[in-house]
């Protein structure tokens, strides 16, 4: 196993926490979380360390789909309760869905976070390849 500076594990962990704190602040407006998540991956993107670079990087490409799967709940649910919108079960199962889907990531998160911290270099499945690809050595 590569040994690691601790700042830098500490910042590697800490791209991962950062999504999580937003997000509680900024809880009904997805674009918060996104772009907290833009601005410390562009604060760290010219890191010394390739570890520190690539899971800001993998951070980022995870905030991604998650803006876009509650974005599209939070207008749902606007228009639901001011405009013309009803209720219906496609709202219910989607919601189900989204929260499903929270719920799952935040797990993911916090365990990402903490195997980081220890200086394991955690792979999210579908993100992992995409970010060999655009956080390269060097």
């Amino acid at each position: 196993m590569q040994q690691y500076f601790d700042s830098e594990l500490e910042k590697a962990s800490n791209s991962y926490l950062m999504s999580l704190t937003v997000a509680l602040v900024g809880l009904p407006f997805p674009i918060v979380n996104l772009i907290a998540t833009i601005i410390f991956f562009l604060a760290h993107r010219k890191a010394t360390s390739h570890f520190v670079r690539w899971h800001c990087m993998q951070s980022l490409l995870t905030q991604i789909p998650t803006f876009f799967i509650n974005s599209a709940l939070f207008w749902w649910t606007v228009s639901i309760l001011f405009l013309d919108a009803s209720w219906s079960i496609g709202y219910f199962v989607y919601l189900t869905i989204v929260l499903l889907f929270n719920i799952i990531e935040l797990i993911a998160t916090i365990f990402t976070a903490i195997e980081v911290r220890k200086g394991t270099d955690v792979r999210w499945i579908v993100y992992a390849q995409l970010t060999d690809r655009l956080c390269r050595k060097g």
